[in-house]
């Protein structure tokens, strides 16, 4: 008889839990369990099963919008498909500001002549102002985006000005171009906003810089009773040092950074 290759053992099992981690690395946002039953035609009970264990070992790991990598899972190669890696470096990172200072984190990004926001985790106390107005057309009146255009070049700057309207959120937001440029030039390391997106929310933020990303790591804070003080300030750049240097290891070991695409 002719001889043939014997079919492998494959365990079917271990083939739809790595589906569903290859699903979360690539994915630029949380996926909820829901979603990944849908998007691989398993049950939802199996899909549950399954991510129960990749959550137990570490290798998924729950958010309140869905889940993303955890900690466990293997070394982290960036690319330009991997929107997931990346998704949980900036998740670990705000999920620790969330954590430390009790306070809603929010990421946004410089890419391609717009300012992006990238990723908020909410505090349980103290959830997300009201997005009604996108960052894309709010910079000026964000801290998230003051940071961003204190850090482009004057070039950059003056150009991304030249192509937005500071439009007037709120009777504290500047809208007059000179005096903006004038308090970027005078920035301290931080940005703050006071109540210049909304009424009763004030917001400070501190520069992410690693090679080719311009971000920047933001909290808000309510306009009454909230103080931004040094130590507060500090813990931020704390953690925006430590998500601007894992940024800038990606980017070494696996070409230029991807961070997630925007809401």
């Amino acid at each position: 008889m002719p001889t043939t290759d014997a079919a492998p053992t494959l365990i079917g099992s271990v083939q739809r839990a790595l589906r569903l981690v290859d699903i979360v690395a690539n994915s630029a946002r949380p996926v909820p369990v829901k979603a990944l039953a849908a998007l691989t035609g398993l049950t939802q009970g199996t899909t549950y099963n399954l991510v129960r264990t990749l959550v137990h070992e570490g290798y998924l790991t729950n958010e309140p919008d869905g889940l993303v990598l955890g900690t466990s899972f293997p070394v982290f190669q960036s690319g330009p498909d991997a929107g997931g890696v990346l998704l949980a470096r900036v998740r670990t990172a705000l999920r620790e500001v969330t954590e430390t200072l009790g306070a809603t984190a929010y990421l946004s990004r410089y890419h391609d002549g717009e300012v992006h926001l990238v990723d908020v985790v909410d505090a349980v106390q103290r959830p997300r102002v009201d997005l009604s107005v996108g960052l894309e057309s709010s910079a000026h009146a964000t801290a998230l985006g003051k940071q961003i255009l204190t850090d482009l070049t004057c070039g950059e700057r003056l150009d991304y000005l030249s192509r937005h309207r500071l439009e007037e959120l709120t009777p504290r937001t500047i809208s007059d171009r000179s005096a903006l440029l004038a308090e970027l030039e005078r920035s301290p390391g931080f940005a703050l906003d006071r109540e210049e997106y909304a009424i009763g929310n004030n917001c400070v933020a501190v520069p992410v810089i690693a090679p080719n990303i311009v971000a920047s790591l933001a909290i808000s804070l309510p306009a009454d009773g909230a103080h931004v003080d040094r130590v507060l300030v500090t813990k931020l750049k704390q953690s925006a040092t430590r998500l601007s240097l894992q940024l800038g290891a990606d980017a070494l070991t696996g070409g230029e950074p991807e961070l997630p695409s925007s809401f």
